[in-house]
């Protein structure tokens, strides 16, 4: 997944995520920080909502379905590994990965997971706080075994 695709696809359900959320275009586009013409111009497909734009939606509206079904349960953290373009974080709690999440690898403290809707990667420890995401399978697999090894030599 891309910054472009992304955009693409928020931009695409903007209506919808505005009619779920129950605002008419002046409330959704006073909320947003945009003007209801560009709003407008969004939903009718003449224009896409720039990267700012769509960080707004997605934080503001991260619960909404529609934002949950292009992303899945952590919308935030998909942005977060497009913008920073794969680092480590500052640990950040996760909720274990129960739904949204497959198991790719466990190794001491930490596993190693894929996004089934998303598909970039992260590393958790067992304390389930994200240390690592990334879109790059192989950057995600090599900081894995990293920390492993770290954890050999602790």
């Amino acid at each position: 997944m891309t910054r472009e695709e992304i955009i693409f696809d928020v931009s695409e359900k903007m209506r919808l995520i505005r009619a779920e959320a129950g605002y008419t275009q002046d409330k959704m586009a006073e909320i947003i920080g945009i003007s209801k013409k560009t709003l407008v111009q969004i939903e009718k497909g003449r224009a896409y909502a720039g990267w700012t734009t769509v960080v707004a939606v997605c934080a503001l509206f991260r619960e909404a379905e529609t934002v949950r079904f292009l992303f899945g349960n952590e919308p935030l953290e998909v942005l977060e590994t497009i913008a920073r373009e794969g680092a480590d974080y500052r640990k950040e709690k996760t909720m274990g990965g129960k739904v949204w999440w497959r198991e790719i690898a466990r190794e001491h403290d930490y596993i190693l997971q894929q996004n089934i809707i998303s598909q970039h990667f992260r590393i958790i420890d067992v304390d389930l706080f994200r240390i690592f995401s990334s879109f790059d399978e192989k950057e995600a697999l090599d900081r894995f075994k990293e920390l492993a090894i770290e954890y050999k030599e602790i």
